[in-house]
């Protein structure tokens, strides 16, 4: 009985750490025995007799074989990165039979190549990575106010650096070349490509070569001519969607430019997909929604047509720690499944700000930790938050919200040190930091007298944490928040710590702190004694009290110093059992209300991973 009960225990042991290495997670999982193999023989078909739904497979490791099935080719692409997953750091597999499809349709990743140009080597190795963790659209944002980054041979000037804005990769573009081949490639590893040219607005470049604009007679018939070519270079089996933009925009016959787009696409067999808000489009043209007005009408009635959810938040304009917890709150298109109409949902990241290290891009944003727990939401569906303002706070322990992000904090954690560390995931775990926090406006000057309210996470959103609890956020305002941090001996610990989040895509900001203090004048207190930042080098820097969009700040490329999580963690040394630790939290202006505390350790190539040693309260 001893024997057994010990192998049943190992087992549900092994079990719980083979589990911990897949993302997203499969339908269903079963575990054959405890024994590990290495695949010599990988049978892998196409089987269109399987019941399961597009993009379906079955994966079954029998000793040193693995058998693949799926109902597409796509499915066997999936089928491959999950035996991918499973393989340990010795390339042994456990004995496991997996039966797997995704819950959404259209689960995909926006790159804005047109602001800053990507090279075609990095968009390989993204795409990489988007197969890697089942998203199969790649959404190609190819134009923008900068510059058109198609080839043109009708109109050749588009292509002209003398037209497009300076310091923005100007006459960089893709050829037609460039473009089939990264379409092949991503067809490849089962991601689809879906071009956006965006049209009428953002297309501050037209003017500027044409001396017109767009949606006038002479601007829409230079489109025609572009559109045509791109759909006579690029097949519609290659390409059965192209993206028309038409958001953000005034044109004096919104219906019947978008109408002309509309018919042009569909003449040439592709489906048109549309930005909503936008210029209205037909019934049949796919809806992107992105602002949350439109959001909270799908969620009160639904929506009247086909469309991809991208609501649930933009990459660039949120904490990247506070990413993983957003995207696995998120109830994707309303529904706990795709149907005809709830088609999925589009990552998105935007970078109006000029980049000039496009290496940093994935870093400065959080993308790749974004990105898994965007993956494993989309592939698996299921509920939510119920409000949209919820979704950046950390759940409370004990429920059913809490259990997820635990689960997936322990795989993404596993990814970011097994398989992803050269990616520069600039995440850890931090769920269970527990805050007293103080409400603005309800509390006078004496501290007993102050309320609290309980917040967990280390990074505290109180943006969201004051819409939680009815209070009104005002440009200038503070808050407090307290927590006790206890250690197993007297130590010395790094701390990512910051008092504000730029945007990336807007450069309204205090910008870097006065020199010796923090950003936002933020104030840091452990055990009463008072922790200020290591010196700047730039402080006092990048303070715009305005939004920068296409305005000369906008062309100042952020610095790693601005963010602090890529700034090197404070040190802060700790005593032994436990340690008080008070915040001081001022807004200075009406922009992201963020604090962040969180406990780091950095091995020698700036790896981020947990600290060990110590617990929260």
């Amino acid at each position: 009985m001893k024997r057994t009960l010990c192998s049943l225990v190992g087992f549900m042991l092994v079990s719980v750490l083979f589990a911990q290495q897949l993302i997203p997670t499969p339908k269903s999982l079963v575990y054959k025995s405890q024994r590990k193999s290495k695949i010599t023989t990988v049978d892998a078909k196409v089987d269109t007799r399987l019941s399961l739904p597009e993009e379906g497979y079955t994966l079954d490791i029998r000793g040193s074989k693995a058998v693949l099935r799926a109902t597409t080719a796509q499915g066997l692409v999936w089928a491959k990165a999950t035996l991918a997953q499973l393989q340990d750091e010795d390339g042994k597999t456990p004995q496991v039979s997996i039966k797997d499809y995704p819950s959404f349709k259209i689960r995909g990743f926006m790159h804005d190549t047109g602001r800053n140009f990507r090279p075609v080597a990095l968009l390989k190795k993204e795409i990489d990575l988007f197969s890697a963790y089942k998203l199969n659209v790649f959404h190609w944002h190819l134009t923008d106010n900068p510059a058109w980054r198609i080839e043109c041979h009708a109109y050749p000037q588009l292509n002209d650096a003398r037209f497009q804005r300076a310091g923005r990769d100007e006459g960089k573009f893709y050829t037609y070349d460039e473009i089939r081949d990264v379409i092949r490639y991503a067809r490849e590893r089962g991601v689809l490509v879906i071009p956006e040219i965006d049209m009428p607005g953002h297309s501050e470049y037209f003017l500027t070569t044409f001396g017109f604009k767009m949606a006038t007679p002479e601007g829409m018939k230079v489109l025609e001519a572009c559109l045509k070519e791109f759909m006579a270079e690029i097949p519609v089996e290659d390409c059965p969607y192209l993206h028309i933009g038409s958001d953000e925009v005034r044109v004096s016959d919104p219906k019947g430019f978008m109408a002309f787009c509309e018919n042009i696409l569909r003449e040439g067999g592709r489906t048109p997909i549309a930005w909503d808000p936008g210029l209205p489009s037909d019934g049949v043209t796919i809806g992107q929604v992105w602002r949350g007005q439109v959001a909270e009408s799908i969620r009160q009635s639904g929506y009247e047509k086909r469309y991809i959810d991208s609501y649930h938040g933009y990459l660039n304009g949120v904490h990247p720690v506070q990413n993983v917890t957003k995207y696995l709150q998120h109830q994707f298109c309303a529904v706990n499944e795709g149907n005809e109409k709830a088609l999925g949902g589009i990552l998105c990241l935007w970078n109006d700000v000029r980049i000039d290290d496009k290496e940093k891009l994935f870093a400065h944003n959080g993308a790749t930790n974004g990105l898994l727990a965007f993956a494993e939401r989309i592939w698996c569906g299921g509920p939510g938050v119920t409000e949209l303002t919820d979704e950046t706070l950390s759940p409370e322990p004990g429920t059913d919200l809490y259990a997820r992000l635990q689960d997936f904090e322990s795989r993404l954690a596993y990814h970011r040190d097994h398989q992803l560390y050269d990616w520069d995931m600039r995440w850890v775990s931090n769920r269970d930091m527990k805050w007293q926090v103080t409400l603005p406006q309800r509390r006078g000057t004496d501290v007993s007298q102050m309320e609290w309210v309980t917040a967990w996470g280390g990074v505290l959103d109180f943006n969201a944490i004051c819409a939680k609890h009815q209070v009104k956020v005002l440009p200038t305002m503070d808050a407090w928040a307290e927590t006790i941090l206890y250690a197993e001996r007297d130590t010395v610990i790094s701390v990512m710590i910051g008092f504000d989040v730029p945007a990336r895509s807007n450069r309204k900001s205090p910008g870097i702190g006065h020199q010796g203090y923090w950003e936002m004048d933020g104030r840091v207190f452990v055990n009463g004694e008072e922790i200020f930042p290591e010196p700047w080098n730039e402080p006092e820097k990048y303070t715009y009290y305005y939004d920068t969009w296409g305005s000369a700040p906008a062309e100042i490329p952020y610095t790693d110093e601005q963010f602090c999580w890529m700034r090197a963690p404070k040190k802060i040394a700790l005593k032994a059992g436990k340690n008080t630790v008070r915040l001081y939290c001022p807004i200075l202006l009406d922009t992201n209300w963020v604090t962040t505390f969180i406990p780091v350790t950095v091995d020698s190539k700036g790896h981020l991973s947990e600290v060990r040693g110590i617990r929260f309260r």
